[in-house]
């Protein structure tokens, strides 16, 4: 952590710590907003998912997408770590496989933005509970 100098740098630490609460507050009524689970366990950190995650706050912060990050356990799929599962208001969840920084700004820009699906979908292997 770099140290604080001014006042200046302090209200940008506090910037950045209310934008990343105000994420998890979000999913105390997570309809109608982007939710995005990271795969994180072990196999996913070591593959980069934290990396990934990282960006995909601050990315989506940045472009102002309404949006619910949060990490998950393990999907199953370690074959293709990081994986990231987006799910779209009123759709089915969609699984990315193979995710890095220039993955999850096409999933950004192209996906989440426009609803165009990519290249990367993993196959659902199982079957929703309600």
């Amino acid at each position: 952590m770099a140290k604080i100098k001014s006042l200046a740098d302090l209200k940008k630490l506090k910037e950045d710590y209310q934008s990343k609460i105000a994420l998890r507050e979000k999913s105390d009524s997570p309809e109608g907003r982007v939710f995005i689970r990271v795969a994180m366990a072990t196999c996913g950190i070591a593959s980069g998912a934290k990396q990934i995650m990282e960006f995909l706050v601050n990315e989506l912060d940045k472009r102002n997408i309404d949006s619910i990050v949060s990490q998950t356990g393990c999907m199953g799929y370690c074959y293709a770590e990081p994986t990231v599962e987006v799910t779209l208001p009123g759709n089915d969840p969609v699984v990315f496989g193979y995710v890095d920084e220039k993955k999850a700004d096409e999933i950004i820009e192209k996906y989440i933005k426009n609803g165009e699906l990519l290249e990367g979908i993993i196959p659902v292997n199982y079957e929703k509970i309600d």
